[in-house]
């Protein structure tokens, strides 16, 4: 993918941002109503979801048999479920899952072939839709949700993804003169929070000892002279010439996945 895009680039002068894949979902509504929704921006409110179903696969793995037991943890991980587990021959090994499709469009086949060392081959068909309960989890920054991060995830999974999707973006969202805060929400529910520190100058460094009231004082001044409302704008635009140019919306929820080992 990686190659694909900088020779686009490249020999066709096109500026490209690369999304993270997606797949669809058939939603029952609470009034018989079914849709099929590939977008999260899609994604109809929680109440009016009656059943949700994803598309799986099944999926053949053949691998030696000293990789079986990472091979076994990565695909449970994955929420895998075992149909067949067969010796083809004395060292060989094929195994038989059904598999959420949402969960190896991303990496799942980068990381069977780290935790095989490449000796590992994969082939899947389609094979169907299972119920689950999925839920959309939005990513707002500043209060303000950002659209190309929310994603599509399983509710039982849903923290673990919140807190990792808002520590990296922690970790990219420069600091600004006043405090901005992460939230990964379900909903109305905010289930994770990290917050980018101010920057600001120290103003007490003239301080030597008296009174906590003059100390306090040059704080409360120095917070008036902030504008959140004004430099909100700046801090979401800074962040997107600075990012968006550089890694792309795939490559972002990747490095959450290997980083913290998500299923």
């Amino acid at each position: 993918m990686d190659i694909i895009q900088q020779r686009l680039e490249r020999e066709f002068n096109l500026n490209l941002i690369t999304t993270a894949p997606g797949v669809r979902y058939r939603i029952t509504k609470t009034d018989g109503e079914i849709i099929e929704v590939d977008n999260p921006s899609r994604w109809p409110n929680q109440s009016e979801i009656a059943k949700t179903e994803e598309p799986v696969i099944l999926a053949t793995i053949l691998s030696n048999e000293e990789y079986v037991g990472a091979i076994l943890k990565l695909v449970e991980d994955k929420r895998g479920k075992q149909k067949t587990f067969e010796y083809v021959s004395s060292s060989r090994v094929m195994l038989h899952y059904e598999l959420p499709l949402n969960e190896i469009v991303l990496d799942f086949y980068d990381r069977l072939k780290s935790v095989s060392r490449g000796y590992a081959s994969l082939d899947y068909h389609f094979a169907g839709y299972w119920e689950s309960p999925m839920v959309k989890l939005d990513i707002l920054v500043a209060g303000d949700p950002v659209d190309a991060l929310s994603t599509i995830v399983h509710r039982d999974f849903a923290y673990e993804r919140g807190r990792a999707l808002a520590a990296k973006m922690k970790e990219l969202i420069p600091r600004q003169m006043f405090e901005v805060a992460i939230q990964a929400s379900i909903g109305a529910k905010v289930i994770a929070r990290e917050t980018v520190p101010a920057m600001r100058k120290n103003v007490l460094a003239k301080c030597y000892g008296g009174d906590i009231t003059r100390k306090r004082k040059l704080l409360e001044k120095q917070k008036a002279r902030r504008h959140p409302a004004r430099g909100l704008s700046c801090c979401i635009e800074g962040w997107r010439r600075q990012r968006l140019s550089q890694a792309t919306d795939c490559e972002f929820h990747r490095g959450v996945c290997k980083s913290q080992r998500l299923p």
